[in-house]
């Protein structure tokens, strides 16, 4: 099968399916595994060149509708007919459920039930050590700093933060991605801070752009220098890549209940 994916989840999604040699092409935001960077760039994942999607002839193409504005590709690939499919995961279940319909339409079935065991061996695992933490810290997640957007109730980042025995600040909220003040934030008050700015490296993310908002110094967070700097690539997309992240987290805010995260990731052994 020739497979194109338009997003970085489903191009992650893909390789641990052991399908990254049958891509053709990707978004120009896929970046993981490193075998896609020889591969024909289709532009940004909210503006597929359509033209040049289609002459790569693809079996398959791959969309996502947790890439807001995912639509209009959507719409293109409709309208000229060419096969595809439109995942929407929100949780970790629904990456679990992805994996598996992949794994049928792409004939990897089996590998897709390999991994998907996996990943619920590792949740099941973690559930257990969140069940054991006796303090669960508040967390508040910033992916976009101007406006200020935070993950809500309906988002793998408020699963994650519980499966590390943390709480999200805004999962009252019951949204997947919430716009939010900063008034609002220092009004929670969190424990914690990571940053995960969306499509930027972590070394263009500083703390300094947090500390220096009005009230910042009154943040426990702050106060109490528990304001970290994530790796966007393991938080920010719905891929079996976010075990990663979780395993990161938990072992950052829970040293003595959680594993050591050693940058491994547990599903490519």
């Amino acid at each position: 099968m020739r497979l194109i994916s338009i997003c970085p989840s489903n191009t992650e999604l893909l390789h641990y399916l052991g399908l990254t040699s049958r891509l053709v092409g990707v978004d120009n935001y896929s970046d993981w595994p490193e075998a896609v960077s020889g591969l024909p760039k289709l532009g940004p994942d909210l503006n597929i060149d359509m033209d040049k999607l289609e002459a790569l002839e693809p079996d398959l193409v791959l969309a996502s509708l947790s890439v807001p504005g995912m639509e209009r590709n959507v719409q293109g690939l409709k309208e000229r007919k060419i096969p595809h499919i439109v995942l929407d995961p929100q949780s970790l279940e629904d990456i679990m459920r992805d994996l598996l319909t992949v794994g049928e339409l792409t004939h990897t079935s089996a590998k897709a039930d390999e991994i998907a065991s996996s990943m619920y061996e590792i949740i099941h695992t973690y559930k257990q050590h969140a069940a054991a933490c006796t303090d669960t810290p508040s967390l508040y997640w910033e992916w976009w700093p101007k406006p200020i957007f935070t993950p809500g109730r309906v988002n793998w980042l408020t699963e994650l933060s519980e499966l590390a025995g943390a709480v999200n600040i805004f999962s009252d909220k019951d949204v997947a991605s919430y716009q939010t003040e900063w008034t609002e934030v220092v009004e929670k008050n969190p424990e914690a801070i990571c940053m995960i700015w969306v499509g930027v490296k972590e070394s263009k993310m500083n703390p300094k752009h947090v500390m220096k908002r009005e009230h910042a110094d009154t943040i426990h967070a702050i106060q109490n220098s528990n304001i970290h700097v994530l790796e966007e690539s393991l938080f920010c997309r719905p891929s079996p890549r976010l075990i990663m992240g979780l395993q990161k987290l938990a072992s950052l805010l829970h040293p003595t209940i959680y594993p050591e995260y050693k940058g491994d990731d547990p599903l490519l052994k």
